[in-house]
């Protein structure tokens, strides 16, 4: 006789039956792609079972209920799982399919199942993020401003207005604003501006080998460059020092 506290040795099935549709990542959206569909040489299409402990292979047949080849039983009907434009649908019925695709290899780095539900977030996440980054930008001093976008285009936003450099700032902040909160957040980059802005003026002079920054007015050396470092970023580095505190102070002096 059973006893009335006996598990049932059948997992439970948790399967969620709906339809799913999936897309190529990093915007891609061919004419057609092709997906693999059974283990090769030149597509390792394994899975690792955390339950028996080893990989198990992968084929996606037609006529199989199983997605594992060492469950498939008989003569096996194989079908090519085709991306059009960028996108494949998968109705509820065909849950081997989705089952394939959601233990495939590529799953997360080729393509990715459509979620409404991490699409919504992910999009009021981004209009959040963009919101600060657009509030930022309102409230920037002009000289973080000019830093900000020098980055963005270069010594031509010395020629700007403060009503174009605003608006300029403002168009940056909304198209890219995760690279707008970077940059609004680096300590440094006033301080790089700075430099910059030295060296167009003459006050410095960097070396044509980018090793070197020297004074205009004379050619005396005054820093090293550490090597691969960006130079402007070791100069602004280089300010916070005893030493490059006072020459800031004195290059302050000659651009006002």
């Amino acid at each position: 006789m059973e006893t009335k506290n006996k598990k049932s040795s059948k997992v439970a099935d948790t399967w969620e039956y709906k339809n799913r549709n999936y897309y190529l990542l990093n915007n891609k959206s061919p004419l057609t792609y092709t997906l693999p569909s059974r283990h090769s040489k030149r597509f390792a299409l394994v899975w690792f079972d955390e339950e028996l402990g080893y990989e198990r292979e992968l084929r996606y047949a037609t006529n199989q209920k199983s997605i594992f080849v060492d469950e498939q039983k008989g003569p096996v009907t194989l079908k090519h799982i085709v991306f059009e434009k960028g996108h494949l649908s998968v109705p509820k019925e065909k849950r081997s399919l989705q089952e394939f695709l959601s233990k495939h290899p590529h799953n997360d780095l080729i393509f990715k199942e459509h979620d409404h539900v991490v699409q919504a977030e992910n999009h009021f996440d981004y209009l959040e993020m963009e919101l600060a980054a657009m509030n930022t930008a309102y409230e920037l001093e002009l000289d973080q401003a000019e830093a900000i976008l020098r980055v963005e285009i270069g010594s031509s936003v010395s020629n700007l207005t403060s009503k174009e450099l605003r608006r300029d700032l403002l168009i940056f902040a909304k198209r890219d604003p995760r690279l707008f909160l970077d940059l609004a957040h680096d300590e440094n980059i006033v301080l790089r501006n700075f430099g910059i802005n030295a060296v167009e003026s003459g006050i410095l002079k960097l070396s044509p080998d980018n090793r070197t920054f020297n004074w205009g007015s004379n050619g005396r050396k005054l820093m090293n460059i550490p090597f691969d470092e960006n130079p402007y970023s070791a100069l602004a580095a280089w300010f916070k020092t005893d030493e490059g505190l006072e020459v800031y102070k004195s290059i302050e002096k000659k651009i006002k």
